[in-house]
């Protein structure tokens, strides 16, 4: 019979040899297979074949592919300029200026890519030029590019999303609905943040920004009737049970060509750079879900979530008690390991465990996002650290760093709200019933 300590030795090693760079999908695996061969048999390891198989028949995982090409195409369409010209119109008014730009167009890029890193990419391309010899703290507007790019996961449609749900056979949809209202208020709360820098200290939030005519303003609009149509087609979709995840994503494929069509971009070496980056992309992640699954399978015919749902009530954790050392250990994975692989190889062990102690899966996969999207812009490995600075191309990654510092905290903040009110996260996906 395999122990609470037999489970945490295996697991640290399993993290250990991604930390020392070991492919994640091997690491993954060998430990899989390790477990099988010590407990369970050579036999069983040649269900790992079915496992693949299954993995990879399942449709609701074609949905990864498509939203990955959604936001290529949108990022080759010219679509994303146009919006942060137009948001920079409405927003600069504010106290922070360009600065709630990066927010604003940060979140509404996230409603359509549903990546962090292709966010960060991508806004941070269009908005670096324009804070050059504006009088804005450079630290400042890296760290509002770094903070806002997370929301790429967080507010739907996110790719992460999808794999949390695939792994522990969650709705999807209720994941994405789920995700609305926690992505608009961490947004807000990043405004705000800004906004009392612009207050309190007035020479990090640049000049005051000329207000536009509300001609202007209003033509601007325009711009952003493209993503607002690719959000509604995809989430409305869901919502009203047109579509599923997958067929949504479809839609917005479908929808993104119609754009990039109309604005003279879809030629055939575009939609080859796209469909090059999609495959990429999708032949990495999908490895990862495969180990992802056979190690799911092992944890549960080996009992593993009862014996560290056991071992956990042994150590008298509340709950809230087991939540805050979640918090913890992620914050500590955080720092060395990538996002996506942290969650895929915690979600087999942990999510069993605390669906036992009473968490709903679905709010517990909007925290386990928001836990990711914190590891996101945490030192030393947070990865939309190292775009950001790969975008702005020169100095040292610290500026990066320090500037992203005060979103962190607000993001560690808003972790302990969503704890205290799970309705916030659980409002919109009760309502669909």
């Amino acid at each position: 019979m395999i122990g609470a300590f037999e489970v945490l030795v295996g697991f640290f090693i399993m993290l250990g040899m991604m930390a020392a760079g070991i492919h994640v999908a091997v690491a993954i695996f060998s430990i899989a297979a390790l477990a099988t061969l010590i407990y369970l048999g050579l036999p069983l390891l040649y269900s790992f074949g079915d496992t693949l198989w299954g993995t990879l028949n399942d449709f609701i995982l074609t949905a990864i592919p498509l939203f990955i090409l959604l936001g290529e195409l949108l990022l080759r369409s010219g679509i994303t300029e146009r919006m942060y010209s137009a948001l920079s119109v409405w927003l600069n008014r504010l106290p922070g200026g360009l600065l709630h730009t990066n927010i604003g167009a940060s979140s509404v890029f996230a409603a359509m890519s549903g990546s962090s890193v292709a966010t960060a990419a991508t806004i941070g391309t269009v908005a670096l030029p324009a804070f050059a010899e504006r009088g804005y703290s450079e630290r400042l507007a890296l760290g509002t590019l770094a903070a806002g790019a997370t929301l790429g996961i967080l507010i739907p449609p996110s790719i992460n999303m999808i794999i949390y749900g695939a792994i522990t056979n969650t709705s999807i949809g209720k994941l994405f609905i789920a995700g609305i209202l926690p992505g608009l208020a961490l947004a807000g709360a990043f405004m705000l943040v800004i906004m009392a820098f612009a207050v309190l200290r007035p020479d990090v939030a640049g000049e005051r920004e000329p207000s536009a005519p509300l001609r202007q303003r209003l033509a601007s609009l325009v711009d952003l009737l493209p993503p607002a149509g690719v959000f509604a087609i995809v989430i409305g979709s869901i919502y009203s049970g047109w579509a599923t995840p997958t067929e949504a994503a479809a839609l917005g494929v479908v929808a993104a060509l119609a754009l990039a069509a109309f604005n003279r971009k879809l030629t055939l070496g575009m939609l080859h750079e796209c469909f090059l980056s999609m495959a990429r992309t999708t032949a990495m992640i999908m490895l990862i879900i495969v180990a992802a699954f056979f190690l799911n399978y092992v944890v549960g015919i080996l009992g593993i979530p009862h014996v560290l749902t056991q071992w956990v009530a042994e150590l008298g954790l509340s709950p809230m008690g087991l939540i805050l050392a979640l918090v913890i250990f992620y914050l500590v994975l955080g720092c060395f390991l990538e996002t996506l692989s942290m969650m895929i190889a915690t979600v087999p062990i942990v999510v069993p465990m605390v669906v036992q102690f009473g968490f709903d899966p679905v709010w517990f996969g909007i925290f386990l996002v928001v836990m990711m999207e914190i590891s996101l812009i945490t030192p030393p490995i947070g990865m939309n650290l190292y775009v950001v600075q790969g975008v702005r191309g020169r100095g040292s990654i610290a500026d990066v760093m320090i500037g992203s510092l005060p979103f962190l905290a607000i993001m560690l903040l808003f972790v302990l709200l969503i704890s205290l009110w799970p309705g916030l996260v659980l409002w919109l996906p009760n309502l669909m019933g």
